[in-house]
């Protein structure tokens, strides 16, 4: 039941608000104070604004970004980063297309794909070499979004790509051969650093790392920043770490503050100035079938993708790091949270 502070207490007028103007003939008129003298006036603001933006589109990137979404800590926000900034992208108006390289397939769940053992998926890619374009499909409710779903089978990749031809590019191959059309691939990776970690790295040129603002939230990521560094010297030297997302953040704690200082402080522009709430429109959403911006595309965590997605779009307008250059800056960056973590 909705309470209303107003209806009862003192006729005072304790605090400021809509002042009662007179018109004449006993009428009066409110006059609303500017939108964004409240918090609750700022947050309207934002909401109108992000979701007008929305529709805008964004500048194209001159060729298929391909980003990996990593982080070998469970419960970080990962998949529901990948199928909300996918999302959020392809509303901007680009064509993306998420590869759910997770045995547990909570990315196809999300986007509302059919991913039962019988359903071709990217097992069949990477095992039985089948073209990519056979296994994507169309994510209903968002144009311009496709899905690469993952099977149980998956599961078992691991082991049987052990004794493939070119294990760790096997993924890099059908992502070349794709004759589609596409602005971004991102790739969400299993929570672990096994081949089909690596086979994402080896694909892509841009690892995002999404980071809960909670008690230990850099744990591990020491290794995760060695094995990019290990797959950039052996595999791919343009890999590099392009984005890191604040998830899971709570204003209203220090704990949240605290973890998100430390996190700019090691990687530095790396972090998107946008960061994501924690949110329970953003936890319902997967068990619909849907993003939290099909779910309900005025929630703060729906506003708060759109944003991220449009600051990592805006990014990389024509500027596509040349491997010399993202070596150097993300190398930098990789020491600084090494040498903090141990």
């Amino acid at each position: 039941m909705r309470s209303d502070a107003n209806v009862a207490g003192p006729m005072t007028d304790p605090v400021p608000g809509p002042r009662a103007e007179s018109v004449g003939d006993g009428v009066s008129r409110e006059t609303p104070p500017p939108m964004d003298d409240t918090p609750i006036g700022r947050a309207a603001q934002l909401a109108v604004e992000a979701l007008g933006r929305a529709g805008e589109g964004l500048p194209r990137p001159n060729r298929t970004r391909v980003m990996v979404v990593a982080n070998q800590k469970g419960g970080v926000g990962k998949t529901t980063t990948t199928v909300n900034l996918a999302a959020s992208l392809a509303l901007h108006g680009a064509r993306v297309l998420v590869v759910d390289l997770d045995p547990q397939g909570n990315a196809s769940t999300a986007l509302g794909i059919d991913h039962h053992a019988d359903v071709p998926s990217i097992y069949d890619v990477l095992v039985e070499s089948r073209p990519l374009s056979e296994v994507v499909q169309p994510v209903p409710d968002v144009e311009g979004l496709f899905c690469a779903p993952a099977t149980i089978d998956l599961a078992g990749a691991e082991i049987e790509l052990v004794s493939l031809v070119a294990r760790e590019s096997r993924l890099q191959r059908a992502i070349q051969a794709y004759e589609q059309p596409l602005d971004y691939i991102l790739i969400d990776c299993p929570p672990s650093l096994g081949l089909l970690t690596v086979n994402a790295m080896v694909a892509g040129a841009e690892v995002l790392i999404p980071i809960q603002c909670e008690y230990y939230a850099l744990e591990g990521l020491g290794q995760l920043l060695r094995n990019v560094d290990l797959v950039r010297g052996h595999l791919n030297p343009a890999l590099h770490v392009s984005t890191i997302l604040l998830t899971m953040y709570d204003g209203r704690t220090r704990l949240a503050s605290q973890v998100a200082e430390e996190v700019r402080t090691h990687f530095g522009k790396e972090v998107l100035r946008t960061s994501i709430p924690r949110s329970v429109r953003i936890s319902e959403a997967p068990s619909y079938g849907q993003t939290v911006l099909t779910y309900d595309p005025g929630s703060s965590g729906s506003l708060s993708y759109l944003e991220a997605a449009r600051e990592i779009a805006l990014r990389g307008v024509g500027v596509h790091y040349e491997a010399q250059h993202a070596h150097t800056s993300s190398q930098n960056s990789q020491q600084n949270v090494s040498e903090g973590i141990q």
